[in-house]
């Protein structure tokens, strides 16, 4: 049987042991309390960060992505000088101006006259346009037929209000305009042939005639009022009337719409989009 002094060591001993007990619970609560404040910290800490550099629609990505964007367009600056026939063409010529499938695009579009049609000489045209006049030389000997409905429309204010639709900035460097709905399938009302050779090539500066290539149930030319200039590279089959040239001022107004891009409206096929910069026609005098 333990003595009185054998009792009291017992229990000092016990609350020793309860004492250390006590004081390791402490100890892990404290370490615990510790960890979740840093926990709680670093969360907050995280949410806020988050929350001020986070883009939700527009931004500072939008501005990111701006400045990261494709580098600038390469546009060649030497003007190519027109064309020349391998061989004239009669004086005068006759034109075939046939009514079309889909109806003008503007009421009471009509077609020009189709005898006798001059094959030689040039004529001036201004097109005054919201980003500056655009000094055009039409030019006779190369597509008579394609200078006198163009001359034809100008005349009847066809081209008055009408915007250029497509622009392509790679490959096929060409604004394309015309059309007076926008879409690239608008005409006048009629179509004729192409006035092309095979040793036709194309460079900056040239207004050519744009295409559907040929009729596929008559095998003819599917001209009509859109045309397209030049400003840059344009590795083409010869298969588009050059009617024209525009003067350097006017294609320097023309690089810096193909600087500003295009919305890709129109890639893959026929390739290009609506310019982001715009061009609408305001008139088109002939002198």
């Amino acid at each position: 049987m333990p003595t009185n002094v054998q009792r009291r060591e017992q229990a000092k001993r016990k609350l020793e042991r309860q004492l250390v007990r006590r004081a390791e619970r402490a100890k892990r609560r404290r370490v615990l309390a510790v960890g979740l404040t840093v926990v709680l910290v670093v969360a907050v800490a995280g949410g806020v960060y988050f929350l001020t550099t986070a883009d939700f629609g527009g931004g500072d990505t939008d501005a990111a992505a701006s400045s990261s964007s494709a580098a600038p367009i390469q546009i060649p600056t030497e003007v190519k000088a027109l064309p020349k026939r391998t061989a004239p063409l009669a004086d005068p010529v006759n034109c075939e101006y046939r009514a079309s499938k889909e109806p003008a695009a503007k009421e009471g579009t009509k077609a020009p006259e189709a005898s006798g049609i001059s094959s030689t000489g040039t004529a001036t045209a201004t097109v005054k346009a919201n980003i500056g006049d655009l000094k055009v030389t039409l030019d006779r000997s190369l597509a008579p037929c394609a200078v006198n409905s163009f001359i034809s429309l100008a005349q009847q204010g066809y081209y008055n209000g009408v915007g250029c639709h497509r622009i392509g900035t790679e490959g096929l460097q060409m604004l394309q305009c015309g059309d007076p709905s926008g879409s690239g399938s608008g005409g006048p009302g009629y179509a004729f042939d192409d006035e092309t050779w095979p040793e036709l090539t194309y460079g900056r500066g040239y207004l050519a005639m744009a295409n559907a290539g040929k009729d596929q149930e008559t095998g003819k030319g599917t001209n009509g009022s859109q045309f397209f200039i030049v400003y840059g590279d344009a590795q083409l089959s010869p298969d588009y009337s050059v009617f024209g040239s525009l003067d350097e001022d006017g294609l320097k107004l023309i690089d810096e719409v193909a600087r500003a891009g295009h919305d890709g409206a129109f890639d893959p096929s026929p390739g290009g989009g609506k310019p982001n910069k715009e061009v609408k026609f305001e008139s088109v005098t002939i002198a």
